[in-house]
C-alpha cells in the first residue's frame, strides 16, 4: 500500500510539472466523455417523450382504417374506399368483449371564423366516446352529449390552439364561431394535449357532434351516408390489446360478409405498435449518437498514448536512476499507469460537468426534455479510466522494461 501510495505521489508530481501538457492530453477525454453524456441525455429525453405521448393517447388505443382500392393491378393508399361505418362502431363496442369504447370518426379542415378573428384547423366529428378513449378532459364548459348527436345540434368544443387564436385570454365558453358560414356555439374548452406521436398539435382541433359534421359542415359521403373515415377502440387494458384487436378484425369480416380467400377491406392498428416503432428507432439512433461520440474517447486514448511515450523517452535518465536505487518493474510499470489512469479518470469527471452542462443548454435552447442518466454517467467515467488503463499500459511497459544501462546513459 506504502509503495502505491509513494507511486501515487510521483505521478502527481509529474504531472503537476507539465501542467499545460497534461490539461491538453486530458482535452480529448473530456470532448469524448461529455459527447457520451450528452447524446445519452438526448436520447433518454427522446423516449421520455415518447413515453408520455403514450400516456397522452393512451397504449391501449386502437385506430381502424378503410382498405385500400386496387385498380388496374394497382393498390391504393389505405382510406381511399369508404369500407368502415357508423353501425361498425356500435356493433365493435357492443359485441367484443375487450373492446371497451368505439368512436367513429369524420375529418376535415376549415376556416373558423370568430368576430375579427379566424384560425384553419381540423374538424372532427365523433361522439362522446371519442374524449373516453383519447383521456383527454374538458377545461372549460361541458362536453356534448348523445342529444346533441340525435339532434344535430351545432355546439363545438375547442382544442387550447384554437382557443387561444380566436379569443386570447376571453372565455370561449357559451361564445359564437362560425363554420363554413354556419354558427356554432362553443360548449367548451379541451384540456391540452401537447405533441403527437408525429409530431402535430392535439390542440389545434374543433370537436364535433357527428351528425352535426356530416349534415350542415364536412358533408355526408354520397355513397354511403352512414360511412366514417376512421373508427377509434379502446381495448379494456392494455394486457387486452391485441386480444381486441383480433376480436375487432372478425366482426369486421363478419359485417362486410368477407370470403375467407378475401383480403381485409380494412386496416387495424394500436398506438402500442407506433409507440414500439418509435422507441425502436431513438434507442438505435442513440446508439449510433454514442458509438459516434465514443470515437472521440479512443481519440483521447491515443492522445494519452502518445504523450506518455514522449514523458518516457524525457524522463529516460529518470528511470534509469530509480532503477539503479533498487525500483522495481513493477514499480515502474505502476506510476506510469498511473499517470496514465489519472488523466483519463480527471478527463472523464470534467467531461461529465461539461456532458451535464452541454444536456441543459441543449434543453434550454432547443426546447428538447434531456434527461442525464446516473448510469450513463458512471459508465462514461468507468469507460475513460479504461481507456487510460489500456492506452497508457504500452508507455508504462516500455518505461518498466528499460534497460538501466542504457537508460543511464541517455542524454
Amino acid at each position: 500500500m506504502k509503495r502505491l501510495v509513494s507511486a501515487t505521489r510521483i505521478a502527481l508530481r509529474a504531472l503537476h510539472v507539465n501542467r499545460l501538457r497534461s490539461a491538453l492530453t486530458m482535452l480529448g477525454i473530456v470532448i469524448g466523455v461529455a459527447a457520451v453524456i450528452a447524446t445519452a441525455a438526448i436520447g433518454s429525453g427522446a423516449r421520455e417523450r415518447i413515453r408520455e405521448q403514450i400516456a397522452s393517447i393512451g397504449s391501449n388505443v386502437i385506430i381502424v382504417l378503410p382498405g385500400s382500392l386496387t385498380s388496374a393491378g394497382m393498390r391504393m393508399g389505405t382510406g381511399n374506399i369508404l369500407t368502415l361505418s357508423e353501425s361498425d362502431a356500435r356493433e365493435l363496442a357492443a359485441q367484443c368483449p375487450d373492446v371497451g369504447a368505439a368512436a367513429p370518426i369524420v375529418r376535415g379542415g376549415a376556416q373558423v371564423v370568430q368576430e375579427n378573428s379566424n384560425w384553419a384547423t381540423i374538424l372532427i366529428g365523433t361522439t362522446p366516446a371519442f374524449l373516453l378513449i383519447r383521456n383527454v378532459g374538458v377545461a372549460d364548459g361541458a362536453p356534448f352529449t348523445q342529444q346533441d348527436i340525435d339532434s344535430a345540434n351545432k355546439v363545438a368544443l375547442l382544442g387550447r390552439t384554437v382557443a387561444t387564436n380566436l379569443f386570447g385570454d376571453r372565455n370561449p365558453v357559451g361564445q359564437s364561431i362560425r363554420i363554413k358560414n354556419v354558427p356554432f356555439t362553443v360548449a367548451g374548452v379541451l384540456e391540452a394535449k401537447g405533441q403527437s406521436p408525429m409530431g402535430q398539435d392535439q390542440d389545434d382541433v374543433v370537436l364535433l357532434p357527428i351528425s352535426t359534421a356530416k349534415r350542415k359542415v364536412i358533408g355526408i359521403k354520397s355513397a354511403n351516408a352512414d360511412a366514417v373515415d376512421a373508427i377509434m377502440l379502446q381495448a379494456r387494458s392494455t394486457a387486452r390489446t391485441i386480444s381486441a384487436q383480433e376480436e375487432a378484425a372478425v366482426l369486421l369480416r363478419e359485417r362486410h360478409r368477407l370470403m375467407p380467400a378475401e383480403e381485409d377491406d380494412f386496416s387495424i392498428r394500436s398506438m402500442q405498435e407506433i409507440f414500439a416503432a418509435q422507441e425502436s428507432s431513438s434507442r438505435i439512433m442513440s446508439m449510433m449518437l454514442a458509438a459516434v461520440a465514443s470515437v472521440s474517447l479512443v481519440v483521447g486514448g491515443i492522445g494519452i498514448m502518445n504523450i506518455m511515450l514522449v514523458s518516457v523517452r524525457e524522463r529516460t535518465r529518470e528511470i534509469g536512476l530509480r532503477q539503479a536505487v533498487g525500483a522495481r518493474t513493477r514499480d515502474i510499470l505502476t506510476q506510469f499507469l498511473i499517470e496514465a489512469v489519472i488523466l483519463s479518470v480527471t478527463g472523464g469527471l470534467a467531461g461529465v460537468i461539461l456532458g451535464i452542462g452541454a444536456s441543459l443548454l441543449i434543453s434550454l435552447l432547443a426546447s428538447w426534455n434531456t434527461v442525464v442518466s446516473p448510469g450513463a454517467v458512471l459508465l462514461a467515467v468507468f469507460f475513460s479510466a479504461l481507456v487510460g488503463i489500456g492506452f497508457g499500459y504500452y508507455p508504462a511497459h516500455k518505461a518498466a522494461w528499460m534497460d538501466p544501462i542504457e537508460a543511464l546513459r541517455a542524454e
